[in-house]
């Protein structure tokens, strides 16, 4: 028997063709099919659409303000979540004092309005 020493030129002109057609062509049909964001919206419901578009500056202006809290995250050598964890914290300890910083305000007002009406001074332990 003598060996078949042809290439096979028609089977690899095939397999080529059927491998672009896939790699090319699912993706290209996806896009073609997939909906644009207009298209979604106007399929909701009045009501919603009137929710999405009364709720939008608000997502807008809370991711702006995220991405720029990462980038200046991201300006120190520590890692991202310990940056963060850091600046939660000191806005806890600052949401703290402002409160402590108000109920003074309050007590001295209390104070101030029992000095006015002729009141005795508030007891420490009452």
């Amino acid at each position: 028997m003598a060996a078949r020493s042809a290439v096979r030129w028609r089977l690899y002109t095939k397999m080529l063709v059927g491998g672009a057609v896939v790699c090319v062509g699912g993706p290209a049909l996806t896009w073609y099919l997939r909906p644009t964001d207009e298209e979604l919206f106007q399929k909701y419901n009045p009501e919603l659409q009137r929710k999405s578009l009364e709720g939008r500056y608000e997502r807008e202006k809370e991711f702006d303000d995220f991405v720029v809290k990462l980038k200046q995250y991201s300006k120190s050598n520590k890692p991202i979540w310990v940056v963060q964890a850091e600046e939660e914290q000191k806005e806890r300890e600052a949401k703290i004092q402002e409160s402590l910083r108000l109920a003074e305000e309050v007590k001295a007002k209390k104070e101030e309005m029992r000095r006015q009406a002729g009141l005795p001074p508030q007891r420490p332990d009452q």
